[in-house]
């Protein structure tokens, strides 16, 4: 199976940017202070029925200013980022090899099967199913830490294009 890239290291966050900035003023301190908890309650709670009205109330914010502002801040909307979550989780269950797609399914939280398969395929690039096949042969022997770098998904967007290099 193909090496994935990483989702989260590729980027610079304007998070990171606006708290090393003197100029940031304190409402958009707290303002990031509320996404950062929006997003540690994700990557906590991803296995749980989460919508974005829900995380807004609980930031004191209006669904359209917490998505706003989270796309700003991290670079895809709340649900983009939850569905993320969901599908390194079901890559790593998928892995094991134990469970089935439906289970890995409504294990990471997920209610339906065909919304999880047409994620997992944009993401990863192949179903479910033949991801679960193939990743047992590809990470046979290779430490779980190494597996799991190594299979992360990558975006289309991200993917960095390589060509012939220049001598």
């Amino acid at each position: 199976m193909p090496a994935r890239g990483d989702l989260g290291n590729s980027r610079v966050t304007w998070h990171d940017r606006t708290m090393t900035s003197s100029s940031a003023d304190p409402s958009r301190l707290r303002d990031l202070a509320r996404l950062r908890r929006v997003r540690d309650r994700i990557d906590r709670e991803y296995a749980q029925p989460l919508d974005v009205e829900a995380l807004a109330r609980d930031a004191h914010m209006s669904a359209g200013h917490l998505s706003r502002q989270f796309k700003l801040a991290y670079g895809e909307s709340p649900y983009s980022y939850l569905m993320t979550r969901r599908i390194e989780r079901a890559m790593a269950l998928l892995r094991r090899g134990d469970l089935t797609v439906t289970e890995v399914c409504f294990a990471v939280g997920c209610s339906s099967l065909g919304t999880f398969s047409t994620r997992f395929t944009e993401l990863v690039g192949v179903p479910p199913s033949t991801y679960r096949r193939e990743a047992a042969e590809a990470t046979e022997g290779m430490p779980s830490c190494v597996a799991k770098q190594v299979t992360r998904p990558i975006r289309n967007r991200e993917a960095q294009v390589t060509g012939p290099e220049l001598a």
